[in-house]
């Protein structure tokens, strides 16, 4: 009897440490899930001013948080929640690394947000060249250990450059296993390193090892200030630019409504795909939007036949409103003028 009943605790003990672990230890998934729907008018400034006019626009957002095995199977039942892998998620970079890759996504989202609201309200501005930003290092580079994701490299062998074009052309003039000096910005100190170029896989050219684009920043006599936190990555772009346009026009483009969205923008003004659409929707519908810009983008054959049965970001956005009941008009855009088109008829 004893022995029965030493045993049923020790069941008990364990069923319930089971339990335990399954509602708390993380596992290597990620849950995706609506986030914040958050009114531009808190974040964003024009010249010291804020946004004064009725109704609002506001950027939405996906909520990602680190998967238990209840939450994983949670995520099965519960309406707009996806389990991912951390591969699918990261792409393979480290934590740091993808947390500095989405801090550039968002500062150049907010360039390019700023550049397209100046250009629309013909206001002067110039793009100052800052450097290369770093998105990637190879391990097999010479480099690796030293220079990290997020860092930003200014010169190569003591001379400047004014594009990342300029700098890539300089050091694929040099020789396979040449010693190369590289001066790089890392948490606004100014590093320098010496190391050997290797040969690049996709090109047989010398190459430092690092995946790169240009860092830039707008230079304007209005200052645009927008204090984003947290928040990462570069769907925000064409929301950010209709708030900036806005306040500075100084006019009520809006005509009251709530308008919520998401979408890239680039330098051209093009409105370009983002993930988790449909959380967006949802994240936006439960806030009371009326109207919500999605973007409207091509999908190429090409595209389906890597995804087959690929939509594009409007059509995701009406399956979700549909699914929702939702109210909340969903509205197509290819570029931030088409957005403004709506606004113009909007009464």
């Amino acid at each position: 009897m004893k022995n029965n009943k030493l045993f049923k605790r020790l069941l008990v003990a364990f069923l319930a440490l089971v339990i335990v672990a399954c509602v708390v230890v993380p596992i290597p998934y990620y849950i995706e899930e609506p986030g914040e729907t958050i009114n531009l008018k808190e974040l964003i400034t024009v010249n010291d001013q804020k946004d004064k006019h009725k109704g609002s626009f506001s950027l939405t957002s996906v909520g990602i948080r680190r998967a238990t095995i209840f939450t994983a199977l949670k995520s099965k039942v519960d309406p707009f929640h996806e389990i991912i892998s951390e591969e699918d998620l990261t792409g393979g970079a480290s934590d740091d690394e993808y947390l500095q890759i989405q801090k550039f996504n968002m500062e150049t989202s907010q360039n390019f947000a700023i550049e397209q609201a100046l250009k629309l309200a013909n206001k002067p501005y110039e793009m100052n060249y800052q450097g290369v930003y770093v998105l990637g290092v190879e391990k097999n580079s010479n480099f690796y250990g030293k220079i990290s994701v997020g860092d930003t490299v200014t010169k190569a062998d003591d001379k400047s450059f004014t594009s990342s074009e300029d700098f890539m052309k300089y050091v694929k003039a040099q020789k396979i296993g040449q010693k190369m000096k590289v001066t790089y910005i890392h948490n606004d100190e100014t590093k320098e390193a010496t190391e050997k170029l290797i040969q690049l896989p996709t090109d047989k050219k010398p190459g430092i090892g690092i995946t790169l684009t240009d860092h830039t920043e707008i230079d304007s006599q209005d200052k645009v200030k927008i204090d984003a936190g947290d928040i990462g990555g570069p769907s925000a772009g064409l929301m950010f630019t209709l708030e900036i346009y806005e306040q500075l026009l100084g006019k009520d483009l809006r005509h009251g409504k709530k308008i919520a969205g998401t979408g890239t923008i680039n330098s051209d003004g093009e409105v370009g795909r983002i993930g988790g659409i449909d959380k967006k929707v949802a994240s936006a519908a439960a806030s009371k939007n009326q109207i919500f810009f999605a973007p409207d983008d091509e999908i190429t054959k090409e595209l389906q036949k890597i995804q087959p049965g690929i939509k594009s970001n409007y059509e995701e956005a009406k399956a979700a409103a549909k699914k929702l009941k939702t109210n909340m008009k969903i509205v197509p855009v290819k570029t931030v003028q088409d957005a403004l088109d709506y606004l113009a008829k909007m009464k």
